[in-house]
């Protein structure tokens, strides 16, 4: 076995999976790791001082999605946001229908607490999408019922970064008095979102996708909504999410919403022209290379499928010449299985298990991605040379 050289310069390109923490994220963090101490529900100073750099996290995240401070709800990250909005809304709600409208390429903390209410007698539509990974607003309209209760759908895909058309979407939402959730942990901080313009009531994110530390999110719920709380036990975020909360973690994340706010656009337009660049550099070295999806897009994302090797063997050889990427497909028991948002775009099962996601970050270089595309024909040799052996 091959070992890492770890003296050659290391390439991440695997930032829709998490991104590295902004210094000036880090600064901020640091004095509520140490002396700054207090429990933002005490009442003394030390308290006082967490519960203000608490608050300013809320007004920072707030401004940067276009929402009040007090729709914003800390919590663990994406995953705890996607059940609670879920979970949430629709048992508090049930008196208005058991039906959920949701897609067949969303997130498994979105299709696991569908799974659940479903157990719990809960009916769901799941949507099919195109090629790109689109959902068609005309078939979304369709599916809404009387009895609907609400819908989700995220707003970009992880694997292949398709953008939603959202506010269309929720409009038709909206119109049947239907409440609209998003996931939007891999859009908030690398495109502009705002939930007003998206139509939204209710809205998830997670801090490391821009930026931030990990363990930390939010979700956004509209003034009104009404939702059941998921985590019970104590007072905290105004009776709903019971639990001392992270402060670290949420002036980490509110130091990492300021940011976003302040460079969001020009992120966006860089990353775009490299991602760009990319797509067409790498056909251009290597045969039986295909782009999975390619509409409306997050602008650092691209998934390719490479003919003749799978996901993850070309995975582990880019990794052995110091460069990250995801495999589309999952491996179990030493088989690798397809990307089930690949397969419900049309992909075939043999394409699906031979895609690698790469995406792009605030620290990627051109020269980055110049290395990758001289090291991707030698990297595919290897992996396939792997599988023959």
């Amino acid at each position: 076995m091959n070992k890492v050289d770890w003296t050659m310069k290391r390439i991440y390109l695997d930032y829709n999976a998490t991104t590295p923490l902004d210094e000036s994220v880090l600064d901020a963090m640091h004095p509520f790791l140490k002396d700054a101490c207090g429990n933002p529900a005490s009442i003394h100073q030390f308290g006082q001082e967490a519960g203000a750099a608490v608050e300013e996290a809320r007004k920072n995240l707030s401004r940067l999605i276009g929402a009040s401070p007090r729709e914003i709800y800390f919590t663990s990250g994406a995953t705890e946001s996607d059940n609670w909005a879920i979970l949430g809304y629709a048992r508090a709600n049930e008196h208005k229908g058991r039906h959920i409208v949701t897609s067949s390429v969303e997130h498994p903390a979105v299709n696991a607490p569908c799974d659940l209410l479903e157990e719990q007698g809960f009916n769901v539509t799941r949507l099919p999408v195109d090629g790109d990974g689109m959902v068609d607003p005309g078939e979304f309209e369709k599916a809404l019922r009387p009895d609907t209760v609400m819908a989700t759908i995220m707003h970009a895909n992880n694997e292949v970064g398709s953008i939603q058309p959202v506010e269309d979407l929720s409009g038709l939402a909206r119109a049947k008095g239907v409440m609209f959730h998003t996931d939007a942990a891999q859009s908030v901080g690398k495109v502009p979102v705002d939930v007003e313009a998206l139509g939204v009531g209710l809205l998830s994110l997670s801090a490391h996708k821009f930026y931030g530390p990990k363990g930390v999110g939010a979700l956004y719920v509209k003034k009104g909504t009404r939702m059941d709380p998921l985590i019970v036990g104590g007072g905290q975020e105004r009776g709903y999410r019971a639990g001392t909360l992270n402060v670290p973690g949420i002036v980490g994340l509110g130091r990492a919403a300021l940011v976003a706010g302040a460079r969001v656009t020009e992120d966006a337009a860089m990353l775009a022209r490299l991602r760009d660049w990319l797509q067409d550099a790498i056909p251009s070295r290597l045969d039986g290379i295909t782009v999975n999806g390619r509409g409306k897009r997050l602008p650092g994302t691209l998934n390719v499928s490479v003919a003749g090797v799978q996901g993850p063997d070309l995975m582990v050889a880019l990794d052995l010449e110091g460069i990250a990427v995801s495999a589309g497909a999952a491996c179990h028991s030493g088989a690798a299985e397809p990307s089930p948002v690949l397969l419900a775009m049309g992909v075939s099962e043999e394409a699906a298990i031979n895609s690698i996601r790469i995406s792009l970050g605030r620290h990627t270089t051109r020269g980055d991605l110049e290395v990758l595309v001289d090291v991707l024909p030698q990297a595919v040799r290897r992996a396939r040379g792997e599988r023959l052996r």
